[in-house]
């Protein structure tokens, strides 16, 4: 059985060419709660890989707002034998990301190249020192908004803590000395003892 799309090709590349990847109602729904919190942040961080979506230098992290279905959230990737024998890989679809039944093997394979990108960014970052966070669409609805945002400040204060914590140096002394011990000081041309 052939499952039919309901809109022609055209209209389907249509729809699809009109989905935008920066300001995103996700991503505003982010940036307007930090700004109105009074975090500060960059846009699109062109120097940075992958140019996150929210850069935040004071606490060198990078935000990431994920869209579920062109990230594959929570889908499983397994291994599909073929009639032929041939492996091949094949992902299931989650509760937020449903693959199209047309063209499904364009989409698992643009699905896949997204997640192994994002996979690859996040290291990168991570060996420049910068800590990555990704929220995802489905963790922005009204219902479970406000949590995910609670949580993202307290992940953002943790890591602010924890890179700018005092740092304790201890000066190693090379011999202990008595107070009345003499010592002898060089000044200039002269050595003279001084008693502690």
């Amino acid at each position: 059985m052939v499952d039919m799309d309901s809109h022609t090709p055209q209209q389907r590349h249509n729809n699809m060419a009109a989905i935008h990847g920066k300001d995103t109602k996700p991503e505003m729904v982010v940036r307007r709660w930090l700004w109105g919190h009074g975090y500060r942040y960059r846009l699109n961080h062109p120097r940075l890989p992958g140019k996150p979506d929210i850069v935040m230098r004071k606490y060198r992290t990078c935000i990431f707002v994920n869209g579920c279905f062109w990230h594959g959230h929570n889908v499983s990737l397994t291994p599909n034998p073929s009639p032929k024998g041939e492996g091949s890989d094949y992902i299931e679809s989650s509760e937020c990301c449903k693959i199209p039944k047309t063209n499904r093997e364009f989409w698992v394979a643009k699905i896949r190249r997204n997640q192994e990108r994002d996979t690859r960014v996040q290291r990168e970052l991570a060996a420049m020192g910068w800590h990555s966070i990704t929220i995802w669409e489905c963790e922005l609805k009204p219902k479970v908004r406000e949590k995910t945002l609670e949580s993202l400040a307290y992940t953002l204060n943790k890591i602010f803590l924890q890179d700018h914590s005092v740092r304790r140096y201890e000066i190693p002394e090379e011999e202990p000395l008595m107070a009345a011990e003499d010592v002898s000081v060089e000044y200039g041309n002269k050595a003279t003892k001084k008693t502690l």
